[in-house]
């Protein structure tokens, strides 16, 4: 093959007309498969221009934004874009994107309104909290609290406290960006409240905890209560504040019938720990409360005020799509319909009814699939070190690479898990009317 024996750009899009990409991102990969292909002919290859064209289309695919079928079996994962909406909170979402909205207007004066105000007094009413603010996510959240009320001044936490977040964001490296002084107290296992109180000084800002949702540590372990640090700080004239991190709006789980879960003891809950003291408490949008991506603050007017007229409260601010869908998702929590909401309800599906659908599709699939008791993960780093039991399907050894990738490459693409050389498909997270696409599709990728 000579350099002249290339297609035009022109000529190759035409051959790649079948292609679901974009007329630009077309041509610009038409020129690139071009180029390479000269360079493999400069070193005496025979390259395939369409082939290189649609080797990199197919890369560019699996890139777009993309629905999925969840089929790993964790509930939040953060990977595949957390808590699912329900469908009031998806249309409310598409009817702010599709047209003009009373974002941040009050139709009652016909003047500009405050952005999110009733979203504000949704949290403030199913938290009891004094105000609400409510910003981009809840390390936005964390960031403004310490940028306004702590600037140059020392904050206290436990070293036990410090914790790492996905993608390798550090809480030590989010304070001193933030302009506060990291004042830690007390070890990694053990803290004490005397360890708080011998740390306080003119200089310090706010005692801060937070709860480490990522990770748990067991034995030999003391931490001090929220009711105790809020009493300390109050005694010292200065604000508490509780990053509870998941977002479980009480403990007590009413919109579930019966007793809390058991995968929820220990975690802590926005009312529960406003009620204990805390002056501002804050907590993530997506994980158990169930809604879209956002930081939540709760707590005290004076407190909530000052952060609202921060500078950087306009950095972190959400935009009219996500205070709709938080609304619409808090509104089923007062309208006792947070059972509803795909997150409570995917973890409170009943044994029986998983296993007569794993069984049904262990008997659909042509393959080798067993049925298996095994557990549900949570995830998005919310209550570690639980998980919810119920039926798995595992199939031996088709969790190598050729399997995998097939269920990656179909239409939906189908995240399942591996495990020691086995796929296993959990269907907790997988609705209902899906089964028959992926048994389909779980066929087609053993089969292949």
């Amino acid at each position: 093959m000579e350099p002249r024996d290339l297609p035009s750009v022109t000529d190759l899009m035409a051959a790649l007309e079948d292609a679901r990409s974009p007329r630009d991102v077309a041509a610009d990969v038409a020129r690139r498969a071009i180029d390479q292909a000269r360079e493999q002919i400069a070193r005496g290859g025979e390259p395939d221009p369409i082939e290189i064209a649609r080797i990199e289309l197919a890369r560019l695919e699996r890139r777009r934004p993309r629905a999925v079928i969840n089929a790993a079996g964790v509930l939040l994962n953060t990977n595949l874009g957390r808590a699912p909406l329900h469908p009031d909170a998806a249309t409310a979402a598409a009817e702010a994107l599709a047209g003009y909205g009373n974002v941040e207007f009050d139709l009652e004066s016909g003047q500009r309104g405050r952005r999110g105000a009733y979203v504000r007094e949704l949290v403030a009413g199913q938290t009891g909290a004094e105000a609400a603010l409510v910003v981009n996510n809840n390390a936005g959240a964390l960031f403004l609290t310490l940028a306004a009320l702590g600037l140059d001044r020392q904050v206290v936490i436990s070293r036990g406290e410090l914790i790492e977040i996905g993608g390798s964001f550090r809480l030590p490296e989010l304070m001193a960006a933030a302009g506060v002084w990291l004042v830690e107290v007390g070890t990694t296992n053990r803290t004490r409240t005397a360890d708080y109180q011998d740390a306080l000084r003119p200089e310090t800002a706010m005692i801060l905890k937070v709860h480490p949702s990522n990770y748990r540590t067991v034995g030999f372990t003391d931490e001090a209560g929220y009711q105790e640090l809020a009493g300390l700080a109050h005694r010292r004239h200065l604000p508490f504040v509780a990053d509870v991190g998941s977002g479980l709006l009480d403990s007590a789980v009413p919109w579930l019938p019966g007793p809390p879960p058991a995968w929820v003891d220990g975690e802590p809950a926005v009312r529960q720990t406003l009620a204990e003291g805390a002056d501002l408490v804050l907590f993530s949008g997506d994980k158990l409360l169930g809604g879209p991506q956002a930081g939540i603050i709760a707590g005290r007017a004076e407190l909530i005020d000052r952060l609202a007229g921060h500078p950087i409260a306009r950095g972190v601010r959400c935009d009219g799509s996500t205070l709709a869908a938080l609304a619409a998702t808090l509104e089923l929590y007062a309208d006792g319909r947070a059972g509803e909401i795909p997150f409570w309800a995917m973890a409170a599906i009943p044994a029986d009814e998983l296993e007569a659908r794993s069984a049904a599709l262990v008997e659909a699939v042509e393959a080798d699939g067993e049925l298996v008791l095994g557990e549900s993960v949570v995830g998005a780093g919310s209550v570690p070190g639980q998980a919810i039991p119920g039926p798995i399907i595992r199939f031996p050894g088709r969790g190598r690479d050729a399997v995998w990738h097939r269920l990656l490459g179909g239409d939906p693409p189908i995240v399942a898990r591996r495990r020691e050389g086995d796929l296993v498909v959990d269907l907790r997270t997988v609705p209902p009317e899906m089964d028959g696409m992926l048994a389909a599709a779980l066929t087609d990728a053993c089969r292949s």
